[in-house]
Order: structure tokens, then sequence, then C-alpha cells
């Protein structure tokens, strides 16, 4: 049973029994973090785009873990350029990894790394632990093809995003939870900055409203899924 833990904003710790993996480890500069980066081990970090809040400290968690970056082919150079060993993909692929299974989805955004790099095409991240999957869809707008993603995948937990400016406001990530489909929806990318500071109970008390489950998961705790 695979362990998702919440480190603030878009980034997550998941833990299963054949290895762990961070997804978009924005730490030393989140506010709102509790973690350090020298406390996260792993033995893989993913990333679906280059912005700071996305990338955040993949580099040093990659270096200090000797962990591997899977993030879209172009931000993947990038990375490697940095010294990182690197594994790139690119949307609508697949690949199993000693820990699980990860497929690359479309996202609606932009993906520029901080010193002006652009990275190529941000991605969201189907994520297949221990027989779960988790849906990651990065940063994004809205798209019809969540419900493709719904249908052709059986999706055990869904983290959206929910501070509207960047990415969908809650209206829109309801929506995205009912296309989705999923067991359980968790809302992430809120708060960390004044323009994303929405209220999390809403969304989650929309979704329940629709007859589907959600659940606000604080920063530092834990779910097993």
């Amino acid at each position: 049973m695979p362990k998702l833990t919440y480190l603030g904003h878009a980034a997550f710790l998941v833990e299963g029994s054949k290895g762990s993996v961070v997804i978009d480890p924005f730490l030393s500069g989140n506010p709102l973090a509790r973690a350090k980066p020298e406390e996260i081990q792993v033995d893989y970090v993913l990333l679906s785009h280059g912005h700071g809040d996305h990338l955040g400290d993949a580099l040093q968690i990659a270096e200090a873990c000797d962990a591997v970056i899977v993030a879209p082919n172009e931000l993947a150079v990038y990375c490697a350029g940095k010294g990182a060993r690197t594994h790139g993909m690119h949307l609508g692929g697949a690949f199993n990894f000693p820990f699980g299974r990860v497929k690359l989805t479309i996202a609606h955004h932009g993906s520029m790394a901080p010193d002006g790099t652009y990275t190529g095409n941000p991605c969201g991240f189907l994520v297949t632990m221990d027989g779960k999957t988790l849906y990651h869809p990065g940063d994004t707008g809205l798209f019809y093809d969540m419900k493709l993603i719904g249908e052709m995948n059986r999706i055990d937990v869904a983290l959206l995003p929910i501070g509207d400016n960047f990415t969908m406001g809650i209206e829109d990530a309801v929506k995205a939870a009912e296309f989705l489909q999923a067991g359980v929806v968790i809302p992430m990318h809120y708060k960390t900055f004044e323009l994303i500071d929405v209220e999390p109970t809403e969304f989650v008390a929309k979704v329940e409203a629709g007859g589907m489950k959600a659940r606000l998961l604080p920063i530092g705790e834990s779910l097993d899924y």
C-alpha cells in the first residue's frame, strides 16, 4: 500500500514497497513547507515542468540521494546539463521503473527554468505503485481529456490544483474531479502565495456535494492509499 505525504504547494512524497519518489519538490523557497531538502530520501524525482516553484530543490535532492530525475525530455536535458542523472520522457509515453510505472499526460501550462531556459512541454503524471494509481496533473487548466484519463485509468488518488490565477480554480477543479472519478481527490497548489490564497475546504465541500470523495491533506501529513 503506497504512502502519500504532502510537502506543500504541489510537492508530494510517494513511498511504495519497491521505492520512493518525490514530485515537484519546492521546499527551500516555500514559506509553508516544513520539510527541508536534506531530509528527503528518495530513489527518483519527478518534475512536471521547469518553473521554480516545481523544479525547486530537485537538483539538490537528486545529487544527495543519487536519485534519477524523471521529466519531459527538454527538462531532463536541462537537468542533465546541471549534472543530474535523468530519464527523459514525453507526453503519452510510459515506462516501468523499479518502483512502478509512470505515464506522462498533457498539462495546459508553460515550462521555463528560473534562468530563462525553455524546458519544453509541461506534463502531468500517472504513477502506479503497488497496484495503486496516483494522478498528479502538474500545473494545469481544466481540459476535457481529463475525462478520457479517468475512463482509461482506475485512479485511486487525484491531486488537483485549486489556487486559480496560474492553474485551475475551485470550480474548474470540481469539474476535473467529476471527469476523473478518482477514489479520492486532494487539493494542492493553494495558499503558498497571495495570488493563490483560496480556501481548500470550499473545494472539498463542493466535491462531496457532487457525490464524490475529497480530503484535505495538511502539509506534513500522510495518507495510505
